[in-house]
């Protein structure tokens, strides 16, 4: 657990988050070993090959927050000196004061007093706050990008990926899933129908199923007695 106050956001949104994760590293995956470079004045990131450096990818990048060992607290970038007060950052602010969730609404946020504030706690830290900003602005996927000293960002990035359909996601799935914990899969997969633009039906008064479904086809969901997802059915449109 890194920031109690923000998980369940980020449970919520962390089926949708894992498929955007899973496009941004298939899309960086062509560029074979790669490097990033930000442009903080321009705002945006650039995922270069190294191989062949005119081969990248650029994305407009949307500071979300910054994480440091030093002061062991987390830092909104709607308060941060290279931060945009009414930028991205600022819808968790906003949501934060209207649902009263101090920890988006107050600009720095201390570590836990029991957290180890070591690199994979911070590393967990900035992919929680990555969901939750994934969660609240609709935006995917994200970046964690090391700054120096221990430091890191989290980026939401806004970029030339294909929209996520229902097929796209039902090929990813079984890998995506093998390694993915969901609290509340249920949740999740109502979410990522929310956020991908999905139609979702519930197969039951009980909610032991649901049908997610767009123009490339749909997939059914059903869960255990644990509510656990426990298997996909799904039926896709020939695309092209």
């Amino acid at each position: 657990m890194t920031f109690a106050a923000l998980q369940p956001l980020a449970d919520r949104a962390a089926l949708f988050t894992a498929l955007r994760q899973d496009s941004l590293a298939r899309e960086l995956e062509t560029l074979g070993d790669n490097r990033w470079d930000a442009d903080m004045a321009a705002g945006t990131l650039v995922f270069s090959s190294n191989a062949d450096p005119e081969r990248r990818l650029v994305a407009r990048a949307h500071l979300v927050a910054t994480i440091a060992p030093g002061p062991r607290s987390l830092l909104w970038a709607w308060a941060h000196p290279q931060g945009d007060p009414a930028g991205v950052a600022g819808q968790l602010r906003d949501y934060g004061a209207e649902h009263g969730i101090r920890e988006l609404s107050e600009p720095e946020l201390p570590f836990p007093s029991d957290a180890s504030g070591d690199e994979s706690w911070i590393t967990a830290a900035a992919h929680t706050v990555g969901a939750v900003a994934v969660e609240l602005t609709g935006r995917a996927p994200y970046y964690v990008a090391p700054v120096g000293g221990g430091t890191v960002a989290v980026f939401v990035l806004d970029l030339p990926l294909a929209p996520l359909t229902v097929a796209d996601a039902a090929i990813v799935l079984p890998r995506v899933l093998s390694s993915l914990a969901l609290p509340d899969a249920r949740t999740s997969v109502w979410d990522a129908a929310r956020l991908a633009g999905w139609n979702l039906t519930w197969t039951d008064e009980s909610f032991s199923g649901a049908t997610v479904a767009d123009a490339s086809g749909s997939a059914t969901f059903r869960f255990d007695d644990q509510a656990r997802i426990a298997n996909i059915e799904s039926s896709l449109h020939a695309q092209g």
